[in-house]
């Protein structure tokens, strides 16, 4: 495992210059948007915290607004798609934080026989939603939701919040997931998936045509593919958010983030997990996004992954940027 340093990046987790007395409990997702403003969504009381490229605040809104904070995609507008997952719903808003729609009915979670957040209590696919996760437009302006932790689906919808068609059943063949949780479209139209409890990446067609897997994948949370075609992926690995009754592989790796190339190619790979809080590090990587400049940021669910059982300090990071000093191969 290499280091962000020997990546080619350098890494910051003291970067956002919060306001005094305010604190974002853990930040769940990043997103930037056209003018590499930094939008984080986060559990605390300010649910969208708004930065600067270098990390100065500048606003903040959706306070009161979601049940529990947990996907950002921000579109080509600058619109700012939100999922909710506790609330079941996912919503549209400008990006000064006015409701354009909502996809779902907040509050009344799909049919899929689950009892719970535990993916394992699903008995059926459903309809949206049952525990959203993450959002991925098109380059056409599709909206894509994997609907993940009581659900096993993909739903495709048109820009306009029409429900296309969807397609994804619990299990670990071509086509299943065990929690379809990130979720990202390449300039060609390919859907990556990442479908977390299963460890590896699913390609589809816009059709949700299976197309392959890619395997060697700790755990995947989120997935971005910026401008230059690379594949950034967060991937939570073995020693965070492990669900009850479950065991990890031998020799398992921790947190980390890895970067392949279009064809899978791996190009980048740092963390790990061995020294969690320190800077470039992870204990439980979320989401993953890359602004203009190639700077990457990481968010990290902390406290809910085992922070608050005592498994890393309660100051651990939840938020690093990561500098890029030279391209990647």
């Amino acid at each position: 495992m290499f280091t962000s340093l020997e990546c080619g990046f350098t890494p910051d987790d003291q970067w956002a210059k919060l306001p005094a007395g305010w604190s974002w409990k853990e930040a769940t997702a990043v997103a930037t948007d056209s003018r590499d403003r930094v939008y984080v969504f986060n559990r605390g009381d300010h649910p969208l915290m708004i930065f600067d490229r270098d990390g100065s605040f500048l606003t903040s809104w959706g306070e009161g607004v979601f049940t529990r904070a947990h996907g950002i995609c921000i579109g080509p507008d600058d619109s700012v798609y939100c999922t909710d997952d506790g609330g079941h719903a996912v919503h549209k808003f400008t990006p000064d934080g006015k409701l354009l729609f909502t996809l779902g009915t907040p509050g009344k979670p799909s049919d899929t026989g689950a009892t719970s957040m535990d993916f394992r209590t699903i008995q059926r696919a459903g309809p949206p939603f049952h525990y959203p996760c993450n959002v991925a437009l098109s380059p056409t302006g599709e909206i894509y939701v994997c609907d993940g932790y009581g659900n096993a689906r993909i739903h495709k919808f048109a820009s306009d919040g029409r429900l296309l068609f969807s397609w994804g059943e619990p299990g670990s063949g071509p086509g299943q997931f065990n929690i379809p949780h990130g979720i990202a479209v390449g300039s060609d139209g390919t859907v990556f998936v990442a479908d977390r409890e299963n460890s590896r990446l699913q390609l589809f067609t816009p059709a949700g045509k299976f197309l392959a897997e890619w395997i060697g994948i700790a755990r995947p949370c989120q997935v971005f593919i910026p401008k230059s075609g690379d594949v950034y992926v967060a991937e939570l690995g073995y020693r965070a958010g492990m669900w009850p009754g479950t065991s990890a592989p031998p020799d398992a790796t921790g947190g980390r983030v890895s970067v392949f190339d279009r064809s899978g190619k791996l190009l980048a790979r740092w963390g790990g997990g061995t020294n969690p809080c320190t800077p470039g590090d992870f204990f439980a990587p979320h989401d993953i996004c890359v602004d203009s400049h190639g700077d990457v940021y990481v968010a990290e669910v902390t406290m809910s992954a085992g922070g608050n059982r005592g498994l890393v300090s309660p100051d651990c990071h939840s938020l690093q940027k990561f500098s890029l000093r030279k391209p990647l191969p």
